[in-house]
């Protein structure tokens, strides 16, 4: 699949859904005399180095001849100011309820003329690697934000005619991505900036925020759209197949930044076998074929778990929000870990993980909801397709550094459906798709805890350990208390015990918490997230089998 560029003039209509006036708002300003296209990564490299604020560091890039950069490149940092993560509150989807068009149509049309004397760059990027799915996308942003033009083309995959899947793919009926950012702009009203997101015209406005991931989340955003409309799954989250003697395994694992969906999907095998990586962030799965195909070629990573002496410091090619200092041969290196800031971040190649693939064809056998609730042991299973739903559109978690919140703390427990807060559609139809991933292509379901359970954290090695028991057939689960078609896999240090008062009460508040989440989206933004009775009715279900049981064993 690909998207349409060019309209025959006959096309060029009112008529046509596929314009609107904040589309056209954002496209037309990219053909002003303000602009210069960026066609080739080495020029966007050579703008980048340049800018002000940009530090050369004296690491080297590694593989430039593939990335399409100058040999002797090297890995470029740039810093934000106070703002080091998204802001979610500053999203505006158009066609959700309170948002008026018009008036952010007018809020568009002011910001791109008042930008009209600054120099703007553009570029071209690929969002989706396989012609199963893949679609255009264009941004432009001002020259003094070089260096995230040149992190978004190489985050995605520069379009060119070198992509021969992308002129081969079939055309939908669907216009290009088009993004206008201005990191400068200002408005009384909006103190945290905007996004203004119009997926059915697959255009953003992206104003008064330098962060890099609001570039890349704004656009995936609209493909998830894309995808979303056109019979396919909106996945955030990681993706791999396992390569074993006899078979092949391919799981997913869903959850927001800092739950360890990188750390899951990026992991080697311990045991016998090889793995080929997808991506860590951002697919899409076939709701005909089962298949899935990764949108983005590069890994948009925290760098909090890459100390200089990590082997993954190689594969960075820009770093976001990191420290900077010399090492004893007087070269200037990183200093990640978070020590300058919170979510310090980076741009690392395919070339990270080595048996990387853009495309699985099989179905996927394994789906992992990544949670950190401290209710649940460290794996669980779910056995029936409405249930396993349920828990992904009720998937508990907390927020982490990689979000500048507003309004709310971090370390408070969330309710974010799918772990994806980018979604521009009805929460329903998501909660359709997936339910019937579990049913028709047979798809098993777990829930992963990666945070606390009784007082005690969860270690990644344990989560790691505990996923290749499922993969390599080894995993022996046992009841998870009174409650039907859910179980448990026994880890030391984490067994729940069904005999005690307060954890079935904790066990409870939890269910509690996430009933109350699916009766409050009857009425939250006038019912357009409301889930089907079913969803209700199942977490009651399960409250009344806890309270039976606890009941029980009070006699």
């Amino acid at each position: 699949m690909s998207s349409i560029e060019h309209f025959s003039h006959e096309d060029i209509t009112k008529k046509n859904r596929l314009f609107s006036n904040i589309r056209s708002v954002i496209e037309t300003a990219f053909y002003g005399n303000n602009v210069t296209r960026i066609r080739h990564l080495a020029d966007a490299y050579a703008l980048a180095k340049k800018s002000p604020g940009t530090i050369t560091t004296d690491l080297s890039v590694a593989h430039t001849n593939k990335l399409q950069l100058p040999t002797d490149s090297k890995v470029l940092v740039t810093n934000d100011g106070n703002i080091v993560g998204r802001t979610a509150a500053a999203r505006r989807i158009v066609g959700q309820e309170g948002i008026d068009a018009d008036f952010y149509s007018e809020l568009l049309r002011e910001a791109v003329f008042q930008s009209r004397d600054k120099q703007f760059y553009s570029g071209d990027v690929l969002v989706g690697l396989d012609e199963e799915f893949t679609v255009k996308a264009h941004l432009m942003l001002p020259a003094d934000y070089s260096p995230n033009l040149y992190s978004y083309l190489l985050n995605f995959q520069i379009g060119d005619a070198k992509h021969h899947f992308y002129q081969e793919s079939k055309a939908i009926n669907t216009g290009d991505l088009f993004l206008f950012a201005d990191p400068d702009w200002q408005h009384p009203d909006f103190p945290d900036g905007v996004v203004v997101i119009d997926p059915k015209h697959n255009c953003a406005g992206i104003l008064g925020l330098r962060y890099f991931g609001e570039l890349k989340k704004a656009t995936l955003t609209l493909a998830w759209a894309t995808a979303h409309r056109n019979g396919f799954i909106a996945c955030h989250g990681g993706m791999k197949q396992y390569l074993l003697e006899n078979k092949k395994y391919t799981m997913a694992a869903f959850g927001l930044s800092g739950s360890g969906k990188s750390t899951i999907t990026l992991a080697k095998p311990k045991n016998k076998g090889e793995v080929h990586v997808l991506h860590d962030d951002a697919f899409v799965i076939s709701k005909d074929k089962g298949s899935t195909t990764a949108l983005e070629p590069a890994y948009f990573d925290k760098t909090q778990d890459y100390p200089m002496t990590s082997e993954q410091i190689k594969y960075i090619v820009t770093a976001q929000n990191v420290g900077v200092t010399l090492d004893e041969d007087n070269k200037k290196v990183l200093v990640t870990e978070d020590i300058r800031n919170g979510n310090g971040r980076s741009i690392k190649s395919r070339y990270a993980t080595p048996n990387r693939v853009d495309h699985i064809a099989e179905k996927v056998d394994g789906l992992f909801w990544i949670m950190k609730d401290d209710s649940l042991p460290p794996l669980i299973k779910i056995e029936d397709p409405s249930l396993a739903a349920i828990f992904g559109a009720t998937l508990a978690t907390k927020r982490s550094t990689a979000e500048n919140i507003v309004g709310e703390k971090s370390d408070q427990l969330v309710i974010e459906p799918f772990a994806n807060p980018f979604r521009c559609y009805p929460l329903q139809e998501d909660y359709q798709d997936f339910k019937e991933l579990f049913e028709k292509q047979q798809t098993a379901c777990f829930i992963l805890n990666t945070g606390d359970f009784k007082g005690q954290k969860v270690t990644p090695e344990q989560t790691l350990s505990s996923i290749e028991k499922i993969i390599d057939g080894s995993a022996s689960f046992k009841p998870f208390g009174p409650l039907d078609k859910i179980s448990y896999l026994p880890v030391k240090g984490h067994e729940p015990n069904f005999d005690s008062q307060h954890y079935l009460l904790h066990l409870m508040s939890r269910l509690e918490t996430r009933l109350a989440f699916v009766q409050s989206r009857k009425t939250f933004q006038g019912g357009y997230d409301r889930l089907p009775n079913e969803a209700e009715q199942l977490l009651l279900g399960l409250l009344d089998q806890l309270n039976s049981y606890k009941e029980t064993i009070n006699l």
